[in-house]
C-alpha cells in the first residue's frame, strides 16, 4: 500500500509530568522548551503539526500550531491522546489515511521516523510503531484514521489503557531503529526525559549530538 504524502503529525502533550514536578512541555533543554524541540523535529517529516494538550500551550515566538484536548472529561492516558489525534485528523485532514504521533519528552527521536514507519504500512488499518534497543516506544507510531471508532469503543468499553495492549490487538508492525553512533559511544534516539536526572543526562549528550 502506498501511503499518501499527506501524513499529519500530532505531538502528545497531555501527560501530568508528576515525576518532573512541573509541566514537562515547558522544560528547557539547551535553551529550548521540549515542546518546541519536538515540533521542530517533527515538522519536516509530516504535512502539518498539531498538539494534543489538556491546557494552554505557549510556543516559541513566531510558531503557531493547533491545540486540542482529549475527548470527554475522563483522561485515558496516551491512548486518549491518540484517539483525540485520530478525531482531529478525521475532521481536519480527510485525505489522510494515518497520523504520526510523538511525545514531548524524547527530544532526539529520528529525523526519518515517519518515512521508515510508513514503509511497513500495507493495509489501511495497519499500525506501525518504533522500537530500539531500549525496547518498544508505543507512542512513536503511525495510527490509521480508520481505527478511530474502534479505539473509541475500546476505551469506552473498558479496554486496557496500556498502549501495548491495543497494539497487540491489532498486530502492529514494529520497526527497529539503530542507536546513534557518537564520539562517546552509542545513544538511543528514543532517550526520554522523565526525571531531573534524565534532564541532566540529556544536557550532557546534547553537545555531542548537535555539534
Amino acid at each position: 500500500m502506498a501511503l499518501s504524502q499527506a501524513i499529519p503529525g500530532v505531538i502528545l502533550a497531555g501527560g501530568l509530568s508528576s515525576r518532573m514536578g512541573q509541566d514537562k512541555t515547558r522544560i528547557r533543554l539547551g535553551g529550548a522548551a521540549l515542546i518546541d524541540r519536538a515540533a521542530r523535529r517533527l515538522r519536516p517529516q509530516v504535512s502539518s503539526v498539531a498538539v494534543n494538550a489538556n491546557g494552554p500551550m505557549l510556543f516559541e515566538r513566531g510558531e503557531e500550531f493547533p491545540v486540542f484536548a482529549d475527548l470527554g472529561a475522563a483522561r485515558a492516558g496516551p491512548l486518549g491522546g491518540v484517539l483525540a489525534a485520530l478525531d482531529h485528523v478525521r475532521r481536519n485532514h480527510p485525505e489522510a489515511s494515518h497520523v504520526a504521533t510523538v511525545p514531548t519528552d524524547s527530544p532526539f527521536f529520528p529525523t526519518d521516523l515517519v518515512s521508515r514507519l510508513g514503509k511497513v504500512i500495507d493495509t489501511p488499518d495497519r499500525i506501525a510503531v518504533a522500537r530500539s534497543a531500549g525496547g518498544l516506544h508505543p507512542v512513536f507510531a503511525l495510527w490509521p484514521v480508520a481505527l478511530a471508532d474502534d479505539l473509541s469503543a475500546w476505551l469506552s468499553g473498558g479496554g486496557a489503557l496500556r498502549v501495548r495492549s491495543y497494539l497487540e490487538r491489532h498486530q502492529a508492525r514494529e520497526i527497529t531503529f539503530p542507536p546513534i553512533e557518537t564520539s562517546r559511544g552509542e545513544f538511543d534516539p528514543f532517550f526520554n526525559i522523565n526525571t531531573p536526572d534524565d534532564l541532566d543526562q540529556a544536557e550532557n549528550w546534547l553537545w555531542v549530538l548537535e555539534r
